[in-house]
């Protein structure tokens, strides 16, 4: 559930990230531009990890499972 988790935080955070960016763009702020690109790196981030974090957990599952039988 944790994988899970991790990728909706990110998704959340580069959704964040857009935004900022984008409202930056609109009044010339490049400091929120940035700002906004690193919380889109970050939310990237974070999904790898929760991506990463199930497929251990599916590997974990199989191997359990293999070892059973």
């Amino acid at each position: 559930m944790a994988g899970t988790d991790d990728r909706v935080e990110g998704k959340w955070d580069e959704t964040k990230g857009k935004v900022k960016e984008g409202v930056g763009d609109a009044i010339d702020d490049e400091s929120l531009e940035r700002e906004g690109q690193g919380d889109q790196v970050e939310g990237k981030k974070e999904q790898a990890e929760g991506h990463l974090k199930e497929a251990a957990s599916d590997i974990r599952e199989g191997a359990n499972e293999a070892l059973d039988s």
